[in-house]
């Protein structure tokens, strides 16, 4: 009889705190990624849900999705992401917020600050976010990347097998993520892509391998894992 009474006590105590959170933004995992100027800030899963947000240049505002009316219902946005991802993993971003557009513009992420003609940007899932970032809302696994300086540039992505044999050669291919199109000239791991976007890679130690394609001009691609075995 205690034990049902304390149960009963404890579910009573934690009811108002469950009605109070939005069945909207329970929260979700994205793929977070944070390209630099010359290298990757960060990049890995977040699990992230709207929230206040505050910056030194910016202050504290709500950035949940409903800013501005973008949302009927609050949720987690790709700016929560990018500030979830700075408080645990300790690196410092910034922004102005502006109120006619009830939403930060970010402008620094872990040091590498905007100049007169290159910016932060934002991609969901490949394509440009034509809303700022706390108005954009992100769902489960998607693919989220702030990318500096790269609204013009291919976003490289690299595709194939993940899982190999020692000495056997593999084909990967590179893209452009925002419409598919090969992409010839990428360096991956000291080999170049052709036309058609393929390069051809062989491994002669087992191990688990974890690399990026990379091009002048171009944004690199997201981390590709592969494992070598006998």
């Amino acid at each position: 009889m205690v034990g049902k009474t304390l149960a009963l006590a404890v579910c009573w105590l934690l009811a108002p705190l469950t009605l109070a959170l939005p069945d909207s933004n329970r929260g979700t995992v994205v793929n977070l990624r944070i390209e630099g100027d010359t290298t990757t800030i960060f990049e890995g899963r977040i699990f992230t849900r709207g929230h206040d947000v505050e910056t030194a240049s910016g202050g504290e505002h709500h950035c949940d999705g409903t800013n501005l009316g973008a949302n009927p219902a609050p949720g987690p946005t790709a700016t929560s992401a990018l500030d979830d991802a700075a408080k645990r993993e300790g690196f410092d971003w910034d922004g102005n917020y502006f109120s006619q557009f009830d939403d930060y513009l970010v402008s620094t992420v872990d040091g590498v600050t905007q100049t007169t003609n290159e910016f932060w940007g934002l991609f969901v899932n490949y394509k440009f976010a034509e809303v700022g970032g706390c108005q954009q809302r992100v769902e489960f696994r998607d693919e989220v990347l702030w990318a500096f300086g790269a609204f013009d540039e291919p976003l490289l992505k690299l595709s194939g097998a993940h899982l190999v044999h020692v000495g056997q050669p593999v084909t990967l291919t590179v893209t452009d993520g925002r419409n598919g199109t090969p992409v010839a000239g990428a360096e991956v791991q000291g080999e170049t892509s052709d036309a058609d976007g393929r390069v051809v890679v062989t491994f002669n130690t087992a191990r688990r391998k974890e690399f990026k394609a990379e091009k002048a001009n171009a944004l690199r691609s997201s981390r590709f894992q592969i494992v070598v075995v006998p």
